[in-house]
């Protein structure tokens, strides 16, 4: 009979990776984010690098003794074969400088595996017969999607990189200035006198209801933050793809309407400020990643190692509510709870503001004057209760047609402009609340200044 083949897998790097680990504690920075302990084909050494996350994710320093009590503390220092098998890994890794290396092959194996059970459910749908073709087709394509969302991480990638990909040019990654920035300047006055700028170690909350321009006002913030200061920017954009967040960029530093880049319909003239724009971006400190499932621990992992590397000055979020939970059968309002607070001690520990959006929920459609509200953020609970400081943007002129605009604004036989956004600072833990306006060009996605100072403050 003829021997039955093993999966697909490596040992010698499993053992490779948790002897890193062992040896080089900060050798998680590097792999945490990609490497799952379901990746790992041994079960003991799955068992061991489960126990190394565990540590990781407490803060707690990753050696042969923690990990040994982290094990027992679980009964399983037996299960692995004692603290004898951890020096065994120990002593088979001279150095963890190839840990990225060996976690890529235990990654590339796991893939492998996944491809084999996916290639078996999908061989089960074909003897089902199932009379619905269609639905069949369907779910087959729903099993190879999910190996391939597994992959779908992506690290954080310098600008100048992705608009090189983008204008099929490539780049060398931008660098930094030497020095801390105190505190990240908006670029908007008032909202910077306001609120002294983005304030290292705050969670701010941006929220508005959907196509107001959340995303724009952050995209903006981060252009006026890595040019102005040259302060670095990581970027996690869980809603758009690289290439829509580079046409954002172009459209606003361009002045050319950000339809007509979508689309490629621009002039010769265009086609010159598009490339004026793409050189002053170039040099921005910003790193962009937009894998479309992170879990907070991918995002710190991610963030740490870019700060370990460069220096974060500021962490963007786009969108608090497409972050991944844990997997523990919480409500969701429990999961963003968890996660609002992972992000308010990300902050802390990289001394870094986070501007993470947000959505809200229907009830801010509910009252005649659609002002939105602290308990209008969708999944509140712990948001409002995290966040140093929430800002809304508000557009009267989105809750009128353009008719009924102009008549029910008609002052002095002028109609009141339309584009202007009420900035709400809705929350200030160490500072006043207030309401300033800005004027929002709907053509480029861009908000710019108005003279007006800080209109309103309580």
């Amino acid at each position: 009979m003829a021997d039955e083949k093993l999966p697909p897998h490596d040992i010698e790097a499993e053992e490779a990776v948790i002897g890193s680990l062992l040896i080089d504690p900060d050798a998680i920075l590097k792999i945490a984010a990609s490497l799952k302990p379901e990746d790992f084909f041994s079960e003991t050494n799955r068992v061991i690098y489960k126990a190394c996350l565990s540590l990781y994710q407490r803060n707690e320093a990753i050696n042969q003794i923690t990990v040994a009590h982290e094990l027992m503390r679980e009964d399983k220092l037996e299960q692995i074969g004692g603290a004898a098998f951890l020096s065994h890994l120990i002593s088979n890794v001279p150095t963890s400088l190839h840990v990225e290396y060996y976690a890529q092959i235990v990654s590339n194996a796991a893939v492998m595996r996944r491809l084999i059970a996916a290639a078996s459910q999908i061989e089960a749908l074909g003897y089902e017969a199932s009379p619905d073709i269609e639905a069949s087709l369907n779910d087959a394509e729903d099993i190879l999607f999910k190996v391939r969302a597994r992959q779908g991480l992506r690290g954080l990638v310098p600008i100048r990189e992705v608009l090189g990909q983008y204008f099929e040019e490539a780049g060398p990654p931008t660098t930094l200035q030497e020095g801390e920035i105190p505190h990240i300047l908006t670029g908007f006055a008032a909202l910077d006198d306001s609120l002294g700028g983005l304030q290292r170690t705050d969670l701010i909350v941006l929220a508005a209801k959907t196509s107001l321009g959340k995303t724009s006002l952050a995209l903006n913030v981060a252009r006026n933050t890595a040019i102005n200061q040259k302060a670095c920017i990581a970027l996690f954009s869980l809603e758009m793809s690289r290439e829509a967040v580079i046409q954002r960029f172009l459209g606003s530093e361009s002045g050319v309407d950000s339809k007509r880049i979508r689309l490629g319909r621009f002039s010769e003239q265009d086609e010159i400020k598009i490339m004026e724009a793409s050189g002053v971006l170039s040099e921005a400190p910003i790193y962009i990643d937009d894998s479309p499932m992170l879990r907070v621990v991918d995002i710190r992992s991610k963030a740490r190692r870019l700060h370990f590397e460069r220096g974060i000055d500021l962490i963007i979020v786009d969108y608090l509510q497409l972050i991944q939970g844990d997997g523990r059968n919480e409500t969701r309002v429990q999961e963003i709870s968890k996660i609002t607070r992972a992000l308010k001690t990300l902050a802390r520990e990289l001394n870094v503001p986070i501007l993470a959006l947000s959505q809200l929920s229907r009830a801010v459609e509910a009252r005649p004057s659609h002002i939105p509200q602290l308990s209008d953020l969708r999944e509140s609970g712990s948001i409002e209760q995290d966040a140093d400081v929430v800002i809304f943007i508000h557009r009267e002129d989105m809750n009128y047609s353009p008719e009924d605009w102009s008549k029910v604004h008609d002052i002095e036989k002028e109609p009141y402009p339309r584009g202007i956004a009420d900035i709400i600072i809705a929350k200030h833990r160490n500072g006043p609340l207030g309401q300033l306006k800005l004027r929002f060009l709907g053509r480029i996605a861009k908000f710019a200044n108005l003279e007006a100072e800080l209109i309103s403050a309580s």
